[in-house]
């Protein structure tokens, strides 16, 4: 039924361009001898009409003339219907001058009205179509109460939704557009105004009445996608927009890609066209292993390591279910080919030298670390047991089993830290530097170069804020928040990962680097968007509870030491850190191992002694120092943005630096 359906409207569509042929030829006769034809030129026109017919239709083939939907009628379907009429006009005109001798009697100037009225005919006629298909598709889409949505952003992006949504029958209804840039103000775009700009949205909202916003700017900034949802919190209006345009392959954006507005594009991403020569280089058939592979940022190591095509990927994990779980996850992607689950402890030194000398890994990442701040509170020798000992086990292991690249994973909680948990990571960080500049770069016969990452809180990771919030959500809140004004970097996985990578692939070795997060987040702010994003009124439906700061923590973290300054580094967006800290070897590695015995003996109070000699910036005092502005990073003085830096440019004088009460450390 369907091919017969196609071969009627086929048989149709040459019919109607055929009987066009035979009016617009009629028409040029009337045209040239002003509605009274002679009848000789009658019988011309009657003896050649048949060939003109026959020479116009087979030469429309070529050109797909009687192919294409007349609703999407474009620039290209009138160049083929130019081209044609014209070819096929030359044509009509050989045959009848050199093949019938007819070029004395028929009219030259027919041939000309005839072109010109044919080519009209068939554009007009599908123009005509197109036009009424969306006008009634426009009217049916008002009758049927599609969602009315007001579209943010009068750029390219915007353009293609209202183009496909004028083109198709979606349920949408597009009622307007809201640009910043007020050149456009009282413009539109395919018969959709735009009707102001942001500062206007209260008087445009209440005017359309939207039942959605689209935010239709896929190369925005995280902070411009943030301001914007500032400006429509007020009217509870649903959020959509599109992706993000690294995500989008072919620059095309269509109503189909349209998705809820999620936590994750109020975040900062990490710049797309890095070069990957150097990740390439430092893994595709290399043999790779990483600690705590089970782990939020160890398995999405892992998954892009694996993707990079190494010899091997030993998976090292002591918790049993993370790792079968990861170990799964390889499994069901089809990723398992030379990946390898290994259950071990990283401060088990006989278990490392065993899996090191069956292994024999060329790169490490070392990813293994207890990081939940109260629980390192609570128990500071463990923390001394895993983040310390752990590390040194592992770099030793590293160095004997003739590792080129070991890469260690720390966090902003190191700098200046308030906590055990962060203490222990500055400590690791000190391990490494300590080895890289004992040893050489790869390559040398000195032996492993040793590099380490810092970097701030990674969203959606294994007990981090954003999951808990979402729990409580679900759990109909509250959302329980320590202090109205709190802080952090945040950064989404995959990007951070990607930037660890370009970092152990292009570091020097004994050198410890930071990501530029960008700006600092209000955790409220955090909260209350994800309450948006799950459809409820924030401090309506869903309550924010302050319940103090927990032991340890800190009003603002840092991504720079007070003894600390950066520099540009080769990777974009990563800075390397310079220490100030000049202290002989022989004495760290003296305090290192009083903190060891200290921490095994279980004396609390000689660990916390000892763990305050070799991290002096970690005092446990109730008092912290913030930043003066968010999203700012000292780079050798504090309040100079680290894009200052990247460019060059001096550092400002010291700004003065606020005292923060922090109370329960």
């Amino acid at each position: 039924m369907d091919r017969l359906s196609s071969r009627l409207r086929r048989t149709l569509v040459i019919l109607t361009h055929l009987l066009m042929v035979a009016i617009s030829n009629q028409l040029a006769f009337e045209m040239r001898f002003d509605s009274d034809v002679p009848a000789w030129a009658s019988a011309v026109q009657w003896r050649m009409l048949p060939w003109l017919l026959l020479i116009r239709g087979f030469t429309f083939v070529p050109f797909k003339v009687y192919h294409g939907l007349w609703r999407y009628v474009g620039i290209w379907d009138l160049r083929n219907i130019l081209a044609s009429v014209t070819l096929s006009s030359v044509i009509f005109y050989l045959v009848s001058a050199y093949v019938f001798g007819l070029s004395a009697t028929y009219p030259r100037s027919i041939f000309i009205i005839d072109t010109l009225v044919l080519t009209s005919l068939c554009g007009g006629l599908r123009l005509a179509t197109r036009t009424w298909l969306e006008f009634s598709a426009l009217r049916s889409t008002r009758q049927d109460k599609h969602k009315r949505v007001l579209i943010f952003g009068a750029g390219e992006a915007g353009e293609m939704i209202a183009r496909d949504i004028r083109n198709n029958a979606y349920d949408y209804t597009p009622v307007g557009f809201v640009d910043d840039d007020r050149s456009k103000v009282g413009q539109s775009i395919h018969g959709i105004s735009v009707l102001g700009t942001r500062k206007e949205l209260g008087r445009i909202i209440a005017e359309c009445a939207p039942d959605e916003v689209l935010i239709a700017m896929p190369a925005a900034e995280a902070a411009t996608v943030r301001g914007i949802v500032r400006s429509l919190e007020p009217y509870q209006v649903p959020i959509t927009v599109l992706p993000n345009l690294r995500d989008v392959l072919d620059g095309v954006v269509t109503v189909n890609q349209i998705r809820r507005l999620a936590i994750e594009d109020l975040l900062p991403r990490a710049p797309v066209g890095l070069d990957e020569a150097p990740l390439r280089d430092l893994l595709v058939g290399r043999r790779v292993l990483v600690t705590g592979a089970g782990g939020s940022i160890g398995t999405e190591l892992c998954l892009q390591i694996a993707a990079l095509r190494p010899h091997s990927l030993v998976l090292y994990e002591r918790n049993e279910n993370s790792l079968y779980t990861v170990a799964n996850t390889f499994a069901d992607r089809g990723l398992s080919a030379g990946v390898t689950p290994v259950l071990g402890d990283i401060t088990d030194m006989a278990r490392l030298e065993s899996v090191f000398a069956q292994y024999r890994p060329e790169v490490v990442f070392h990813a293994a670390a207890h990081k939940h701040v109260p629980m390192m509170e609570a128990n500071p020798c463990e923390g001394i047991k895993n983040n310390v000992i752990g590390t040194r086990l592992v770099a030793e292991v590293a160095v004997r089993h003739g590792v080129a690249r070991f890469v260690l994973i720390s966090t902003d909680k190191a700098v200046n830290p308030s906590s055990v948990m962060g203490a222990t990571k500055r400590v690791a960080e000190l391990i490494v530097t300590d080895q890289g500049q004992g040893q050489g770069q790869e390559g040398t016969e000195t032996g492993t170069a040793f590099i380490a990452v810092r970097f701030g809180n990674v969203l959606g990771s294994n007990g981090s804020v954003v999951p808990r919030f979402l729990e409580q959500i679900r759990a109909g809140g509250p959302i329980t928040i320590t202090h109205p004004e709190i802080r952090r970097y945040f950064m989404l996985l995959p990007e951070a990962v990607q930037l660890i990578l370009h970092v152990a692939g292009q570091g020097r070795s004994g050198s410890t680097y930071v990501l530029d997060m960008g700006e600092q987040i209000r955790i409220a702010d955090m909260a209350r968007n994800l309450i948006r994003l799950s459809g409820l009124i924030p401090d309506e439906d869903i309550k924010l509870e302050f319940v103090g700061l927990r032991p340890g923590e800190k009003l603002f973290e840092e991504l720079i030491g007070a003894r600390e300054k950066v520099q540009p580094s080769s990777v974009q967006k990563v800075f390397e850190v310079v220490s100030e800290d000049q202290r002989p070897v022989g004495w760290f590695r003296g305090e290192m191992r009083r903190l060891e015995r200290f921490a095994k003996l279980g004396d609390t109070t000689e660990v916390m002694r000892t763990l305050r000699r070799i991290v002096p910036e970690f005092t446990g005092r109730p008092w912290d120092v913030a930043p003066e502005a968010t999203g700012k990073m000292r780079a050798g003085t504090a309040g100079v943005p680290l894009h200052a830096v990247q460019r060059g440019s001096a550092p400002a004088p010291a700004a003065p630096r606020k005292l923060v009460r922090q109370t329960g450390s």
